[in-house]
């Protein structure tokens, strides 16, 4: 093949790369890398390190095959050319691991087997998320003991369901994977399967399109532990919680046990049904609060000795005092300062740490939750919480909840269908009528248009 064709083909990766990741994390991980040729359906790029080509098959290896998929088509394989000795020019190839947690295309109803019962079980479970690497402080000490306790005695404890809830970054997703993992180590034959709220929800659509509904609920009841990542995302989703909550029913009645999580407690979701809900708060509710200062330390200090790094105390100090809001913040520090040290051959120092820190707490804006959109509407009009969910006609609660619901367009990526649903139980439609309505105003209404403005100042304070 010739050199241009194999330059337009990642080239043509790289339009789609650059559209699912982060303008950051496209420009340290992918415009280095270097396409070299296209042969045998494998295409082979160069990459300046060892620690770059971890970190790519650790972090991006799913979004590069199913990019390569789309491109050059299924079957593609990915193999490295490792630079090791940058005065020498020495490289290595390294193959492409085949690990993956997203579904080929080819594989028709994703992780769905066409019988209720299947002899072995992918549990797409994460292996560096363990009780070794999970780090235990305050924060997070009741949590982990109720973990630990689940994995040694799955579904023969009190704590069925267990719901794990705390905000983004805290460590729900490394503590539930450390219980399957725990699981799978004592019980190699317990069928343990981890899946996100979301990916579940898309195995649903697509069980429903194909017809195949019957064959989603009987693989999901043949699971002996059930873990849902992010359960908040069913919220608005009424048919998706219908079929969940018979699969719950089935588990729970047959003594599987059932882990989940979420970024808020059950009585804060909104968008779910009662009962679910309800269901919910049978076993143990364990918050993850947001790590301390000196639990920060630990774990930076953890995660540099299992990469094998040296960083001074004084670093591991200014990182922990001045990151404070998750754990995937601190490593993001530490990734970030490894790259930038590879890459730049620049040496570890207070003053990369603090360029970095500088960078991310600059560049990473908060992604603002409808709850936060809801609260500062509220405040911004004085009117209690509670008052936008009614079905109030009076004319300053209507245009409060309009608002709340075109800001909601404006800052998430939700749907019309859950905006509705999460802002006082209004259909598509509603959602639709507002957003006219709102900019038509702007448009005629000085002063409603330095309402709006004002709201949007607010909550660009709180992005930071």
């Amino acid at each position: 093949m010739r050199e241009s064709d194999y330059v337009g083909l990642w080239n043509a990766c790289l339009e789609i790369i650059k559209d699912n990741v982060p303008e950051q994390a496209y420009k340290t991980w992918f415009l280095p890398i270097k396409p070299l040729k296209y042969e045998d359906d494998t295409l082979v790029v160069q990459v300046p390190s060892q620690f770059f080509y971890e970190f790519l098959e650790e972090k991006f290896v799913d979004l590069l095959r199913k990019t390569l998929y789309k491109v050059i088509g299924e079957g593609t394989k990915l193999m490295y050319n490792v630079m090791v000795d940058k005065t020498s020019q020495a490289t290595v190839n390294l193959v492409s691991t085949s690990r993956t947690i997203i579904p080929q295309k080819k594989v028709q109803n994703t992780n769905i087997p066409q019988t209720p019962i299947v002899a072995e079980l992918d549990p797409h479970l994460n292996t560096e998320y363990n009780f070794d690497t999970f780090i235990e402080g305050n924060s997070n000490k009741l949590a982990r003991s109720v973990a630990v306790s689940i994995a040694d005695n799955p579904a023969k404890t009190i704590f069925n369901p267990v719901f794990f809830h705390g905000t983004s970054g805290v460590g729900k997703t490394h503590l539930v994977n450390a219980i399957g993992i725990k699981i799978k180590e004592k019980h190699p034959d317990v069928r343990v399967l981890y899946v996100s709220a979301h990916l579940f929800q898309v195995q649903y659509t697509d069980s429903v399109r194909n017809n195949t509904t019957n064959d989603f609920i009987n693989f999901y009841q043949s699971v002996d532990v059930l873990i849902i990542d992010d359960i908040q995302e069913f919220a608005g989703v009424t048919k998706t919680q219908n079929t969940f909550f018979h699969i719950f029913n089935h588990l729970r009645q047959n003594g599987k046990q059932l882990i989940l999580t979420s970024d808020r407690a059950p009585i804060l979701l909104q968008g779910m049904e009662e009962r679910l809900i309800t269901r919910f708060k049978w076993g143990m509710v364990a918050e993850l609060e947001k790590p301390t200062v000196e639990l920060r330390r630990n774990i930076l200090r953890s995660k540099i000795h299992r990469d094998g790094l040296q960083f001074s105390d004084e670093i591991i100090d200014y990182i922990a005092e001045n990151v404070n809001d998750s754990i995937r913040d601190l490593e993001g520090v530490v990734i970030s300062m490894m790259a930038h040290a590879t890459i730049y051959n620049e040496g570890i120092s207070l003053s990369l740490a603090k360029r970095i820190v500088k960078k991310i707490s600059n560049s990473e804006k908060k992604n603002i939750t409808i709850d936060e959109i809801i609260a500062v509407v509220c405040h911004h009009f004085s009117l209690d919480v509670s008052t936008i969910q009614t079905k109030s006609r009076k004319r300053e609660v209507v245009q409060a909840r309009q608002l709340a619901m075109y800001l909601s367009k404006l800052y998430t990526d939700c749907t019309n269908a859950k905006i509705g649903t999460l802002i006082g139980g209004k259909d598509h439609a509603t959602v639709m009528h507002a957003c006219k309505m709102v900019k038509e105003l702007q448009e005629v209404d000085k002063g409603f248009r330095a309402e709006l403005e004002e709201l949007q100042q607010q909550l660009a304070k709180k992005q930071g």
